[in-house]
């Protein structure tokens, strides 16, 4: 049976952990006054055995005859008082704030053994009783806040919806116009102070960014976080320019914000915000219906969308509300009969019609919002079919096979098998030795490097989503993965081992067939099928292959390649910097795709794209362009958040483009000044790198934490493994030098050494992608953020 606070822990919301109760203080206050009264006995029983018998039975029918005389005196006093009163009682008081409620406090009315430990234990008891109420009481504020909104939000939608049919309805028989019908509404050039002050609140309210930089949901309003809120309404008033526009509809000014996370809507927002300073700008009269402008069935159903994530969202924040209330009274309820059983006193009865009457059990407004939600949602959103909508506000998680385990124990023996034939094989035939015949080296195993630092890393994945899982950080939240589609380690564990299972399977008969005297020129396009397989395999439009993934990560990919243009959400920027970690790999596939694509495999003229002044050209892009796309983002994020802590990021990607580019000059000319410069460059590099890695992204490095030079909150319990980390990252983050010094492996080519080093360059990766996530957890859990926070579209103010 699995111990209560086990399932606690396995239970409880992890960006709430803090509010709720803390069940193992209270069972550390219990296991005090359990020594206590163990160690009163023990001097009772030591002091009873010192007594000789004549003194104990003296002692004895003394005490039995003062307590039969006392007894008949105030026995029944005694009966009456406990059956009022009992152990404890319990006072309830107006708290400083109306915010706060009502605040509990426990008198002890009998004579306990241990009365400061028990003291103790129930002022800690009050204590998380009172913070269990008001933590309860702000998140339902809150939840009932956004609620309300998104009954506004639906009401103006179904309006809109049916004025576009009625327009629809009037275009059909007219036949006047073969467009889209549309609601004509005009442009609102009036908007007063006070209107702006609310359109900022609604929008601050309204954002959706996961950052570490965003408001808390605090407790209580503290005057860093006023000024941070007051800075940060000052830094999205650019955003809010460019994604809301002001109609007048029937006597209402409508604000549409519609969030440049796209291409198109930031070219439209750039281009309408340019347009308006020339009408503005211009003296002449606009002509009339100048200033019309539509709201046609796609804004529409971009607005209908938005308000049904943020629907399904708040439906799952009020889930966790229900489970935040359910814990926490089993939690009590566990901690008071563990009192009963230590003490042998009946507190349980009294403390606990005292909790179940508190505010964060008694109120119902949460199951009521809840049920209203689904009401809309199975009525505008689901068809009435309540089935349907279920699969939205409540998904269930995918069952994990036993199957996937089995085939990656099975696949994991043939890779293997499979990798020592090949390499037994290339250490007879001596394909890894420097040689004058390198066409082996040139020309096959850049293909089989690039498969090995690709899947690497994402094994290196697979085992971060594992600790990932056993520390309970939310990583699915934090990089918005849908519960249901999501990869577990398992799964990448599976495409590991049978990716690469495959690839050394086709290098192994590819270096058979070449050991039997088959002619590179035969056998030479094996490796590029293996290579078209895989990426037909990863653009495959069917579904199979894990199909919801691979559409996500090339979206991802899309984002990245297109940066500026895109928002920048956490999951865009952690790939990018992923990117930065595998240039050799972009590197090994700019050759292998010009090798085939060129069509040098049938002559077998590996130096052609070494030649080719194009090429040359496009291996300094190749080296840069992972590092440009990264500052794109950081520029992008500063333009969206105003904070020039982006700006500095930038700066770090921007060195490390220079040490890039240096380097590659240098493998080309391999001159003095070159050398010195690359030095100098990557040094002053390394340094910004490791600055940003310890004290930006894992949050380490703090002089006044009460953890020596680390963070006061750290989700792994032993300390010795961040130290240990610290030192690796440094180590590894210098192991550019060893590119400088050519350093190679006795006997071994000069290409196997640079996949060693490529290698340990996506091991560190992999290290910081566990820090940085939990440096992003702790920032997020610290502000509370359960569930995400969708923009709603629609802003409206009544005119007079």
């Amino acid at each position: 049976m699995v111990k209560f606070s086990k399932q606690f822990e396995g239970q409880l919301v992890p960006e709430w952990k803090e509010a709720f109760v803390d069940y193992w203080q209270l069972k550390k206050d219990l296991k005090k006054i359990h020594l206590l009264n163990h160690n009163n006995n023990n001097d009772n029983n030591n002091s009873t055995s010192a007594t000789t018998p004549t003194t104990k039975k003296r002692r004895t029918s003394f005490a039995n005859g003062f307590l039969s005389s006392l007894g008949k005196k105030f026995s029944s006093f005694g009966h009456q008082q406990h059956r009022e009163h009992g152990a404890i009682q319990v006072h309830k008081k107006l708290a400083s704030s109306a915010s706060k409620g009502d605040l509990y406090e426990t008198e002890l009315l009998e004579q306990f053994a241990d009365t400061d430990a028990a003291k103790e234990c129930f002022a800690c008891l009050d204590m998380q009783l009172n913070k269990v109420n008001q933590f309860y009481k702000t998140k339902e504020k809150e939840f009932l806040d956004r609620g309300e909104s998104l009954k506004k939000q639906m009401e103006i939608l179904i309006e809109l919806n049916t004025a576009l049919k009625q327009a629809r309805d009037k275009g059909a028989s007219s036949q006047d116009s073969k467009d889209d019908p549309s609601i004509s509404c005009t442009i609102s050039c009036e908007e007063s102070t006070k209107d702006r002050t609310e359109q900022e609140q609604l929008q601050e309210n309204s954002t959706d960014d996961l950052e570490k930089n965003d408001e808390p949901f605090a407790e209580s309003p503290r005057s860093d976080e006023i000024g941070k809120s007051m800075r940060m309404k000052r830094e999205d008033s650019k955003l809010r320019t460019l994604s809301g526009r002001v109609y007048n509809c029937q006597g209402k000014n409508l604000r549409i914000n519609i969030p440049l996370t796209t291409p198109t809507r930031t070219f439209s927002a750039v281009s309408y915000l340019l347009w308006e300073d020339l009408v503005n700008q211009s003296s002449k009269k606009v002509p009339e219906g100048s200033n019309r402008l539509h709201i046609n069935k796609k804004k529409l159903h971009h607005a209908e969308k938005m308000i049904r994530g943020a629907l399904i969202e708040l439906y799952k924040g009020l889930g966790y509300l229900k489970t935040y209330r359910n814990l926490n009274m089993l939690a009590f309820i566990k901690i008071l009969k563990k009192f009963d059983k230590v003490t042998g006193k009946q507190v349980l009865p009294i403390y606990l019609k005292v909790v179940e009457s508190s505010y964060f059990n008694s109120s119902d407004k949460v199951m009521n919002l809840a049920d209203e939600l689904e009401e809309l949602f199975i009525k505008h959103f689901a068809e009435d079919d309540r089935r349907k909508a279920m699969k939205y506000l409540k998904p269930h998680q995918r069952k994990e096979s036993h199957s996937v385990t089995f085939f990656i124990g099975l696949f994991t023996g043939c890779f293997i098998a499979l990798f020592a034939g090949y390499v037994i094989m290339a250490h007879i035939t001596g394909m890894y030795r420097p040689r004058p015949d390198t066409v082996y080296m040139e020309t096959v195993y850049p293909l089989l490097s690039m498969f090995s630092l690709l899947f690497l890393h994402f094994f290196l994945y697979g085992c971060n989503i594992f600790m990932w899982k056993k520390a309970r950080i939310n990583y699915s939240f934090i990089f918005e993965l849908a519960p249901t589609k999501e990869l577990k380690y398992r799964d990448v564990f599976l495409i590991c081992t049978t990716s690469m299972t495959a690839v050394v399977g086709v290098m192994f008969v590819h270096l058979s067939l070449l050991t039997k005297g088959y002619s590179y020129s035969q056998v030479q396009a094996i490796p590029g099928i293996l290579l078209l397989i895989f990426i037909l395999l990863l653009v495959c439009p069917f579904n199979i292959f894990y199909r919801s993934s691979r559409y996500r990560f090339l979206c991802v990919i899309r984002n990245i390649i297109l940066s500026p243009l895109y928002k920048v959400l956490m999951l865009d920027f952690f790939m990018a910097d992923q990117l930065c970690s595998q240039v050799p790999m972009l590197r090994n596939l700019e050759y292998v795709a010009c090798y085939y694509i060129t069509g040098s495999y049938k002559t077998q003229d590996y130096g052609y794209c070494m030649r080719a002044k194009h090429y040359r050209d496009l291996a300094y892009a190749v080296s840069f362009l992972p590092y440009y796309w990264r500052a794109m983002q950081c520029a992008r994020r500063w333009f969206d958040e105003g904070q020039t802590t982006h700006l500095v990021n930038l700066g770090k990607y921007v060195s490390a483009m220079l040490a890039a580019g240096a380097k590659v000059a240098y493998e080309k000319e391999r001159s003095v000044g070159w050398l010195c410069l690359v030095v100098v460059v990557s040094s002053a590099a390394t340094v910004y790198q490791l600055y940003w890695d310890f004290v930006k992204d894992w949050g380490l490095l703090q002089m006044n934490s009460k953890n020596p030079w680390l963070r006061n909150e750290l989700m792994l319990r032993r300390k010795f493994i961040y130290y240990f980390s610290m030192g690796l990252n440094l180590v590894l983050r210098l192991a550019w030098l060893l590119t400088v010094l050519h350093s190679n492996f006795e006997r071994v080519d000069y290409r196997v050494t640079g996949l060693f080093l490529a290698a340990l360059e996506v091991i560190r990766r992999g290290i910081w992608n566990f820090y940085r996530l939990e440096n992003e957890h702790l920032n997020n859990a610290g502000k509370f953020r359960a569930v995400k926070t969708v923009p709603l579209p629609f802003e409206v103010d009544e005119e007079d």
